[in-house]
């Protein structure tokens, strides 16, 4: 946009390097000064640029500096979440399921109360989940794949046109229309478990969902 720049800073006010997840600042025109009689909240939201001194707004958003020097929008700083000790952006997350064959729309949502049962869950309209998973393995690190991914014909949306989050549908009980893929393992210790299921019973994949008295069921109705 004419006239306003951007910067992407860390938690601690510094420039966050080329790929590096932060804080989506602007300056410019049309910057405020500040919160009409609400100091704290304008020390909160306007900072200073420590290198070039200019007086950036902190929007809100998370962002980060491609090495072609494009900006990418991470989403809302509240869908920065915590899994399994990885701090995860979700934003980054459904940047890269759009990426994938064949989506159209996708939303990246944790399920789960406490932080040991917590789960990384992607939904996404348009593709094939197998397809979209293994694309997804190419683009990011293990920890950031959704451990359940749900196909879906649209998502379901706010009175504003915004994703409504909370209609989502429950990964435990797909409904018709939708597919659910298999939970994959998060970690080595489930992927050492895997591995030695997959062998025992002769499979090519271990759900970590999967129920070991059903699979020992048709190993041996397999075998007789």
């Amino acid at each position: 946009m004419r006239n306003q720049r951007f910067a992407v800073l860390n938690d601690h006010g510094l420039p966050c390097p080329t790929w590096v997840p932060g804080n989506l600042c602007i300056a410019g025109a049309g910057l405020a000064r500040g919160y009409l009689n609400d100091e704290a909240k304008t020390g909160a939201s306007f900072v200073t640029h420590p290198a070039s001194g200019e007086r950036l707004y902190r929007t809100g958003d998370r962002g980060r500096y491609l090495p072609d020097g494009n900006l990418e929008f991470l989403g809302r700083q509240d869908l920065q979440v915590k899994v399994n000790g990885y701090r995860i952006e979700l934003g980054e997350v459904e940047a890269a399921l759009a990426r994938c064959p064949g989506v159209r729309a996708a939303v990246a949502a944790v399920v789960g109360d406490r932080e040991t049962s917590r789960q990384l869950v992607g939904y996404v309209v348009g593709g094939e989940a197998d397809e979209v998973l293994a694309a997804l393995r190419e683009l990011l690190p293990d920890y950031l794949v959704p451990r359940r991914l749900m196909v879906l014909g649209e998502l379901p949306l706010s009175r504003n046109g915004k994703v409504d989050r909370d209609a989502l549908p429950r990964t435990d009980a797909p409904a018709g229309g939708e597919a659910a893929c298999p939970a994959w393992p998060a970690d080595e210790v489930e992927s050492a478990l895997a591995d030695i299921w997959r062998e025992f019973f002769g499979l090519e994949a271990v759900s970590v969902t999967a129920s070991f008295l059903t699979s020992a069921v048709t190993r041996c109705s397999g075998s007789g």
